[in-house]
């Protein structure tokens, strides 16, 4: 059998994939209101086809997209490794300060702490993109060579990762 010329990879960008949350985005200088999008995650992935027809199962995408978007749906979204922002974990709550000594109070159960500098849907494509492939490989996907993640924070306007 002769190998044909291509590529293979699959898409989903269902409704539901989606996650609501508020956040600012702050840098040495500068920092913006505390505000909200109505997040929608897409994700490709692009891989060999296996003896089944698939590169990947949908059903196993559209889970581990669904989990990672639920974690973060309905928090304040905080990065904890900021530039200028000092955040603290006080017992039930978590304490933002602001360079300018702005300073926010969120019930802990409110927010997501995530390993990341800024809020901007950069920064949270390549989070979501990173918590999907851990997300998959704890599924037992099997391996494929391209994942890529936009995040949409309005109709028209997102920020793409790829590994």
């Amino acid at each position: 059998m002769s190998q044909e010329q291509g590529r293979f990879e699959v898409f989903v960008g269902k409704e539901y994939l989606k996650f609501n949350a508020a956040h600012f985005i702050a840098y040495p200088g500068f920092r913006e209101h505390l505000h909200g999008h109505n997040y929608h995650v897409s994700v490709r992935v692009e891989g060999d086809l296996g003896p089944d027809g698939y590169v990947l199962d949908f059903g196993l995408l559209k889970g581990a997209t669904r989990r990672v978007c639920d974690a973060l749906d309905e928090r304040t979204i905080l990065p904890l490794e900021s530039d200028c922002l000092e955040i603290v974990e006080a017992g039930e709550s978590v304490e933002v300060t602001y360079e300018d000594g702005s300073r926010f109070v969120f019930p802990r159960t409110d927010v997501a702490l995530l390993p990341i500098v800024h809020s901007s849907a950069e920064e949270l494509a390549r989070y979501v993109a990173r918590r999907i492939r851990e997300e998959l490989q704890g599924s037992g996907a099997r391996p494929w060579r391209r994942l890529e993640v936009s995040v949409a924070e309005a109709p028209g306007q997102s920020a793409t990762w790829a590994e």
